[in-house]
């Protein structure tokens, strides 16, 4: 928290102009401010406009409804909206009340007083007029009607509980809320915590309607159904990170595991207290109620039931494992899948899979649907032509995340290499095995079958087809020569289109803000503002000695690319 404990207000001269003294309710009444005097105060800075303010409003008002009953706690919204409509339709939602939308001076005072460069805002002031915090917003998310009365003192005793049950975790400490001492069934039954305790239990945070959850949720019924045939000690808590109702019950009637309640605050503190990060997140608690892994998502995934019980020791033997299988690694093993031994050309001709042994193989994770992959697509025709011009070892395999066959059939006319047919089986243990969160994704296998890396996306874009035949000898032959090749220009410079001081910086690809026009490996850059300049631009007014002194030692630089002298 923000420590603003020395600004103090007079909360009648703080809400009040001299044309007004009450504040508004959305039904038009008028609350004369005075009455606000011993009270504790929120002042919410928000808009209707403003996507996060209407995220956090709900959240608002449900700690608003509860604390509001003490009788010693109000929230005066100070709008950022530009109509009166518009502050009246998003005011209407509100229980609390408002300045009036008419009274610009207070708000633009208000804004300036308690720093607000970005809503939602929430600023707490204690019954004093003391500012407690001027980061309320992240007070409220993280502890809720819990935080109150919202001091530094009451914030510090829940971290120091937080602490406490770290030390003492059990599945009571991370389950049982003073309302709740159950977890539910699919059915709807009210299955005591204390059964748990002494098993193996996965808490599986989840968005319905992500696409990586739904995809998980799909592999976790298959390892927890077998793991329940084999009469292993395990169990799964279900933990729902959305506000709809009806996603949650089609959810968990299809789920074979237990889940906490919809909407039960537990939810969102078990998120923070184990720092959720990305979903899916399944959480391993050992039989002792002790945290065993923070996420086995991957585990599962990529292991199955093998990654069971999920103990240090198995995911050490699981590494030995797979260092034994990438070791012996082949093209073969990566693409044949029992009678899934060929891939396509035009036409749908088939091409056995071992045509392409003892070739460097780029695997093209892409789709017509996406438009990073369409911008990328005439970058990665260039350099597949004039690789092949030089060294026929060379093949592509497009492997599509489009929707539907046309358009599969649509993307894959533009490209001169071969594929996966549609809707290949295979496309899913080749997403899973190489970790593709995004795409375009190319992955370069070596002529031995090896990885060489999953990075090749960004050496093409850097370096074209002379990034080829993508080894770890070859990058680091270019890196050598981008160095070489800017070892004469200056580290900092100064240009009349930027304000400060310009470092010479590898940026891979960027957008010069000088011409424009795309840039890649060196940019004179400023971090604080995210500027770049093309060395070219960046040096352009630079005396004749020094361009010759850059393009010294048998090197031409232009910019962007630095390469030898015929």
């Amino acid at each position: 928290m923000a420590d603003s404990a020395v600004v103090t207000h007079d909360v009648v001269s703080l809400l009040s102009s001299p044309q007004r003294d009450f504040l508004l309710r959305n039904n038009g009444d008028q609350v004369k401010v005075d009455s606000l005097k011993g009270k504790k105060l929120g002042l919410y800075f928000s808009a209707s406009w403003c996507g996060p303010c209407r995220k956090f409003t709900p959240t608002l008002v449900e700690v608003y409804n509860e604390v509001a009953a003490n009788g010693d706690f109000e929230v005066v919204f100070v709008t950022a909206d530009e109509d009166d409509e518009s502050f009246n339709n998003y005011f209407s939602k509100m229980p609390w009340l408002a300045i009036p939308f008419s009274d610009s001076d207070t708000r633009n005072d208000l804004d300036e007083l308690f720093h607000v460069k970005g809503i939602p805002h929430l600023a707490l002031l204690d019954e004093t007029g003391k500012v407690v915090t001027e980061d309320g917003v992240d007070v409220i998310r993280e502890y809720g009607v819990e935080g109150y009365p919202f001091t530094s003192a009451r914030i510090q005793e829940l971290k120091d509980q937080e602490e406490e049950y770290r030390k003492n975790q059990s599945l009571r400490t991370l389950l049982v809320s003073p309302s709740r001492d159950f977890v539910m069934s699919s059915d709807g039954k009210k299955i005591p915590v204390s059964e748990l305790e002494g098993k193996t239990v996965g808490l599986y945070f989840c968005v319905n309607s992500y696409g990586s959850c739904i995809d998980f949720t799909e592999r976790l019924k298959e390892v927890y159904e077998k793991l329940k045939a084999k009469g292993e000690n395990f169990e799964v808590v279900f933990i729902f990170l959305e506000d709809d109702e009806e996603s949650f019950k089609e959810g968990l009637q299809s789920a074979p595991w237990l889940s906490l309640p919809f909407k039960d605050k537990i939810c969102g503190k078990l998120a923070r207290y184990f720092e959720l990060s990305t979903l899916p997140t399944l959480v391993i608690i050992g039989p002792d109620g002790k945290t065993l892994h923070s996420n086995v998502a991957e585990a599962i995934d990529e292991h199955g039931i093998d990654a069971y019980p999920f103990t240090p020791e198995k995911f050490a033997e699981l590494e030995e494992i797979m260092k034994a299988k990438e070791a012996s690694q082949t093209i073969e093993t990566i693409l044949v899948h029992g009678d899934q031994d060929f891939v396509i050309g035009k036409d749908g001709v088939k091409i056995p899979v071992s045509e392409l042994k003892g070739k460097v193989v780029l695997l093209y994770f892409s789709a017509h649907w996406c438009p990073p992959c369409r911008a990328f697509l005439p970058k990665l025709v260039d350099s597949y032509h004039k690789i092949m011009a030089k060294n026929n070892a060379f093949e592509v395999v497009f492997i599509s995340s489009d929707r539907d066959q046309a358009s599969f059939d649509e993307f894959f006319a533009g490209m001169p290499w071969l594929a996966l047919p549609f809707g290949d089986s295979r496309k899913k243990f080749l997403s899973r095995k190489f970790k593709v969160s995004g795409i375009p994704m190319l992955v370069a296998i070596g002529s031995s079958g090896q990885t060489l890396t999953k990075e090749a996306r960004e050496l093409v874009a850097l370096y074209g087809a002379d990034a080829y035949p993508f080894t770890e000898e070859r990058i680091k032959e270019l890196e050598a020569e981008q160095e070489e090749c800017a070892k004469g220009w200056p580290k900092k410079v100064t240009s009349e289109t930027h304000e400060h001081e310009l470092e010479l910086t590898r940026r891979r690809v960027y957008y010069c803000d000088g011409c424009n026009e795309e840039g890649r490996v060196w940019s004179y850059y400023c971090g604080e503002c995210d500027f770049d300049l093309h060395p070219k631009c960046a040096l352009e007014n630079k005396d004749d000695a020094k361009e010759e002194e850059k393009s010294k030692d048998g090197w031409v630089c232009d910019g962007e690319v630095c390469s030898k002298k015929a």
